[in-house]
């Protein structure tokens, strides 16, 4: 097993975030498959044209610092960058109201959408896993977590943890965006 030192790692990391800099660049504002099929089909989101085809690009920064990013193919393939600091890091949508947190981008722009329709603020962070949408939900006072219902339990069991009103779906296996 490879150990790094801090050093290695802030280092994976700068170059992590330089690379995520590099790609957004590299993005135009587009409709992408994934967003289609998760019932979005009209959404623009940052997409990457590729040799391989065209990748959603999430974003994730810690304190407005853009720290990586989420890639998502179009069959849904989700992976990061090499080297790149997750833990704290989250995507932002709007930032007006009631701190909202989830795991995944679709789930986001669910909860966006119920948001919406019924007039009310939000600020919906996009935490990209249980674990990490602890450690966002740890830096507010308030909020609302909204949790996947994995077989494994990590969902809710991390939903009662953050200790703020949660809501997960009765079915096992399904998010927000089911």
């Amino acid at each position: 097993m490879l150990f790094r030192s801090a050093n290695d790692r802030q280092k994976l990391a700068e170059k992590a975030s330089a690379k995520a800099g590099w790609i957004m660049h590299q993005t135009t504002n587009a409709t992408h498959e994934y967003l289609a099929d998760k019932g979005f089909p009209e959404e623009e989101g940052n997409v990457w044209k590729t040799d391989t085809g065209d990748v959603l690009v999430i974003p994730m920064r810690i304190s407005g610092k853009l720290v990586g990013c989420q890639l998502i193919d179009h069959r849904g393939d989700k992976k990061f960058l090499y080297g790149q600091q997750t833990k704290g890091a989250s995507f932002c949508i709007d930032a007006k109201g009631t701190p909202i947190f989830c795991e995944g981008y679709a789930t986001g722009l669910s909860v966006r959408s119920v948001m919406k329709a019924n007039k009310l603020r939000y600020s919906i962070y996009i935490c990209f896993s249980a674990g990490n949408m602890k450690e966002v939900a740890s830096q507010f006072k308030n909020g609302i977590v909204i949790a996947d219902n994995d077989p494994s339990g990590v969902g809710e069991s991390t939903a009662k943890a953050i200790g703020l009103p949660y809501w997960i779906s009765d079915t096992v296996g399904e998010d927000f965006n089911d």
